[in-house]
């Protein structure tokens, strides 16, 4: 029984592994509001990045560089020589419990051996095995430089199971920047495609 057991649980191992290289790509779905005055760019809508005096860790940087090319692909040029905007950009991540954990987790109709005792409970052979869910946002706020007013902002928030930052944090931007520089008005859902 104890070999039967073992063998399920190594075809379980690999079946997931080869499903995995399968799933090379997913759908992200953000929920995005955006704000703008603008009605159009100029010809040459250079900006650079500003930072609050909170946002002066190293990880800054790389959230910047994540935004980088929604930036690019949204029509604004980096040049942080002559801007003409600034542009500030922010994320938030929280680890939080899933939306299909069971209410149940701890109780359960089965009986077993549990710390030397007997006890109910759930979560099979090897205890709570709980899939990984995360809330994520970003927002990404644009001044024009010579005035200081906000001409842009935008804020998309993301909840799922996606733990590579490094793809999804680069869609969410992507996401928020959409229909920029005159975004719809009000709330919307915006699919971005990750790992094209």
């Amino acid at each position: 029984m104890k070999q039967s057991l073992l063998k399920l649980l190594g075809l379980a191992i690999v079946a997931t592994w080869l499903l995995s290289g399968c799933a090379t790509s997913y759908l992200l779905d953000s929920n995005v509001q955006s704000f703008s005055s603008l009605t159009a760019l100029p010809a040459q809508p250079s900006y650079r990045f500003e930072r609050l005096p909170s946002q002066q860790a190293p990880g800054q940087a790389q959230l910047e560089a994540m935004a980088d090319g929604a930036l690019h692909q949204a029509g604004l040029l980096r040049d942080d020589a002559n801007p003409l905007y600034t542009v500030q950009v922010s994320a938030r991540l929280d680890r939080v419990l899933s939306p299909w954990a069971s209410p149940w987790d701890g109780w359960g109709w089965g009986m077993g051996v549990r710390h030397g005792g007997f006890g109910f409970g759930t979560g099979g052979p090897f205890g709570r095995m709980e899939s990984p869910w995360y809330h994520r946002e970003v927002s990404v706020i644009i001044r024009e430089l010579a005035s200081n007013r906000v001409v842009f902002e935008s804020h998309a928030v993301n909840d799922g199971p996606w733990m590579d930052d490094n793809s999804v944090f680069p869609a969410m931007f992507e996401a928020a920047l959409q229909g920029f520089p005159t975004p719809p008005v009000g709330p919307r859902r915006v699919d971005i495609q990750v790992g094209r």
